[in-house]
């Protein structure tokens, strides 16, 4: 993985492929490369590191040819090198793939039985082999194709190019995504919409088990079988314009600071207020349904999983309902209990995340209900699962999720809503006090983006720290976890999450002079046991960042710096509560110099296990 961009027509195919890599940046990689035909032969150019070095080396020579592929990589087989970047090439053979092959191993050792020579450590390799071994038996580019994929396990969205067969691409995928462009005498293969978006906004998903024939003309599109495909196109609305910087320094902090309209956008049209209910048109379960579930069960990866901790609050408390939350790269690993009776709710930005997508099939298989969040529509998940719950956050473009996290947020307390109006948990009256609880969450976002100053002079004078400790209880805990995943993903520094009430159990061991410690306090029923909290700290040395609410009296004369957000609902603290951590966490980066909207040996979308 983890970029792939094909294009085919009359124009500079290079330019228009590396701008096309350019535009996929977002998803994070170590190595880029192209290829392209030059007079009836297919010419590579490919580099570890960033795309401007690619743009160097193409800039030296002639890549001006009508048809290629180009190619971002994360490493998964083999480190970032030269050799091991896309695309591969053998016997007139180029390929660019993005997932895994689990069978690699076997098949590659099969292939140099019979003599062929590889040149890489990757997996995706195999690819160019195994077509070239069928076209040298005799078969032609497309049917080379296919009996090739028939021997892999694994997932793949691929790209290829055939030297015998100038005048074409051909694009297939199982389970990682591949979309197909369509212009007037020219079309495109890309693994995202963004790449191809400056050149056509008529795109078609490919589905799993399916592959394409793209010319300047035409698109046509099977089954693995051979079974036709007929597919409207989709036309994009997406503006451009969104995945610029509008004049912050970083994506990063543009999208900290969406995070209001990206609330709101997820709530239009949902809360109807004349009913006290929710309208949420991409989940068709009954009332039946609903009263039958006797339990539901979250799944996810990273900062999509700490937004699930937040929901099992949520839920938990306002529907009744017990919640378990699990990761999705351990969820099918246990042999988890759930039937017809279990809702699973998959969370994912991309839609493709491959742990969570392994998880989502576990769960059918089991018979349970499923219903996704996610944030990009036509993603494998929300094709794939029963119920779908759009979030509207619009691209984002940071590694680091921001504002992916709060619009997931929004979803499952809409979704804790009309859970409980479909239970009977939640009466009239309750309904319409929480929406309007709600309504006033992105004006308290707002209020609390208005102390990014204050957080930046307490990011720099931190900023040397070695080691950082996040602190939270109740609902707010799973935000301390949030914090010290941000901390650590573009700072690169350690940073733990923990609930204060287990501190005394190991990590008061680490607190000294030291160890900063973040500590956050709201005013609820525990929040004399934080105030404990601090005070152990603060007997070891430790020095406290508080992140209290306005009013708090007491919380000033015990921590090192303190920031006072505005008060809300605890139920709706971290959606607010969370802001502070996200600017702290990006200023120190910032200060230190790191590359805050890639940061290294991260993917936007992790669509391998």
């Amino acid at each position: 993985m983890c970029g792939i961009v094909g294009y085919i027509g009359p124009k500079n195919t290079s330019e228009i492929l590396v701008e096309g890599l350019r535009r996929l940046e977002y998803r994070g990689y170590d190595s880029a490369g192209v290829a392209v035909f030059q007079h009836g032969t297919i010419k590579i150019c490919r580099c570890e590191g960033k795309i401007s070095q690619l743009d160097r080396l193409l800039a030296g020579e002639r890549f001006d040819g009508s048809i290629g592929i180009g190619h971002t990589r994360w490493a998964t087989h083999g480190r970032p090198s030269e050799a091991n970047a896309h695309p591969h090439y053998y016997q007139g053979v180029a390929v660019v793939h993005n997932g895994i092959i689990e069978n690699y191993t076997e098949l590659k050792n099969s292939l140099k039985a019979e003599g062929d020579i590889f040149s890489s450590e990757t997996d995706s390799e195999v690819f160019s082999h195994l077509f070239a071994k069928f076209i040298r038996e005799g078969a032609s580019f497309e049917a080379a194709v296919r009996k090739g994929l028939a021997l892999v396990r694994g997932s793949y969205a691929i790209a290829v190019l055939c030297e015998k067969e100038p005048d074409r691409i051909i694009a297939a995928r199982k389970e990682s995504p591949l979309i197909l462009g369509l212009g007037n005498g020219e079309n495109f293969v890309a693994s995202d919409i963004p790449a191809i978006l400056s050149h056509t906004r008529e795109v078609v998903f490919l589905s799993d088990g399916e592959i394409a024939v793209l010319d300047a003309q035409s698109v046509r599109i099977s089954t693995l079988a051979g079974a036709p495909v007929e597919r409207a196109a989709r036309h994009i609305s997406w503006d451009p314009i969104m995945a610029e910087k509008a004049g912050y320094k970083h994506f990063m902090l543009k999208e900290i600071f969406e995070q209001p309209r990206a609330i709101i956008d997820t709530l239009r049209g949902r809360l109807i207020e004349d009913s006290d209910d929710v309208f949420l048109d991409g989940v068709k379960l009954t009332p039946e349904e609903v009263r039958n579930f006797d339990r539901i069960c979250f799944v996810a990866c990273g900062t999509s999983y700490y937004a699930c901790l937040v929901g099992k609050f949520m839920i938990e408390q306002l529907v009744g309902l017990p919640v378990e939350v699990d990761l999705g790269s351990e969820f099918r690993y246990r042999n988890p209990i759930v039937n017809n009776k279990t809702l699973v709710v998959l969370i994912s930005q991309s839609g493709e995340t491959a742990d969570t997508l392994a998880a989502m099939r576990e769960a059918k298989a089991k018979g349970a209900q499923t219903l996704c969040i996610c944030n990009v529509v036509e993603s494998t998940l929300a094709r794939d699962c029963n119920h779908v719950l759009y979030t509207h956050a619009g691209p984002e473009i940071g590694v680091a999720s921001t504002k992916a996290f709060t619009s997931q947020m929004t979803a499952i307390f809409l979704l804790a809503l009309y859970l409980g109006r479909a239970r009977g948990s939640i009466d009239g009256p309750r309904s319409r006090e929480l929406m309007q609880r709600m309504v006033e969450v992105p004006h308290l976002v707002e209020q609390a983006l208005e102390h990014e100053p204050a957080i930046k002079a307490i990011a720099e004078k931190y900023s040397v720290a070695k080691n950082f400790l996040f602190l939270g209880r109740g609902i707010i805990y799973p935000i301390a976890l949030e914090g010290a995943l941000k901390l650590k993903e573009i700072s690169y520094i350690h940073a733990e999450g923990y609930p204060a009430g287990e501190m005394k159990h190991g990590p008061i061991a680490l607190i000294d002079e030291h160890m900063p410690v973040v500590v956050l306090a709201q005013q609820d029923a525990i929040y004399e046991k934080i105030l404990s909290n601090i005070e152990e700290v603060k007997a070891r040395k430790g020095r406290v960042i508080a992140i209290a609410m306005d009013g708090d009296t007491v919380l000033g004369s015990k921590a090192d710096d303190i920031l006072y957000l505005p008060q809300t609902d605890p139920l709706f603290a971290p959606f607010v509560m969370v802001i502070p951590l996200q600017l702290f966490a990006y200023h120190v980066a910032d200060f230190k110099g790191t590359d805050v909207d890639q940061p290294r040996n991260l993917a936007k979308s992790v669509t391998v296990e």
